[in-house]
């Protein structure tokens, strides 16, 4: 065991539980991980769904991958290994987020499906849920919002998802979304519709 492990003494047993700050917020803390190709519809749906949750009381956070990269991930570059990196610090937020009882709602390519595993094994598979956006790569390239489709086609960004970097789909995610069949206002109800139940707080009568 290296020396700066020897020397790292945590206080976890110290502090209020998860329970205790999720009686206080009256909500069940989950990581809602939505993966799916860039322009697939992630962010657009996941700020409907905060908005959503928060007029019914609940608090959460969104972590987006333009916003980390620009803080906590700033550095990283999109190879497989930076990529994974990015998903492991995403991965361990998302945790101290769920042991503060806030409901994480996170939205990430996360092309590959063992990157998805590791975040799932450091979450909990009990606290991550997966929604896969899943939206053809035609119509991604098509809204190309912020124009990074249309670069990687011109060799400008190299190791893009889709192009000349692999997705990988889940094969059972917890919820299925396809925006190219449905608005995005439906999305947001069927997302809702799925959460609700498993974040609503109920006491023991």
């Amino acid at each position: 065991m290296s020396k700066t492990v020897d020397n790292i003494f945590t206080t976890y047993d110290q502090l209020l539980s998860r329970g205790e700050k999720e009686q206080l917020l009256k909500q069940h803390a989950k990581v809602i991980w939505m993966c799916g190709l860039s322009g697939s519809g992630k962010t657009t749906i996941a700020k409907g769904v905060e908005k959503e949750l928060y007029k019914k009381g609940f608090v959460t956070q969104v972590l987006d991958g333009d916003n980390v990269r620009d803080g906590i991930n700033r550095g990283l570059t999109f190879s497989s290994e930076d990529r994974e990196e990015n998903i492991r610090r995403i991965a361990e937020v998302s945790k101290l987020f769920v042991n503060c009882g806030i409901i994480v709602i996170n939205c990430f390519v996360s092309p590959e499906v063992h990157m998805r595993e590791k975040a799932k094994h450091i979450i909990g598979e009990d606290d991550f849920l997966e929604i896969y956006v899943n939206t053809p790569l035609s119509v991604c390239e098509e809204r190309d919002v912020k124009g990074l489709y249309k670069k990687a086609r011109k060799g400008e960004i190299k190791n893009f998802t889709g192009i000349d970097a692999p997705f990988e789909a889940p094969t059972h995610p917890d919820l299925e979304i396809k925006t190219n069949e449905m608005s995005i206002e439906d999305a947001v109800q069927k997302v809702l519709e799925y959460l609700l139940p498993i974040l609503s707080f109920r006491t023991n009568a």
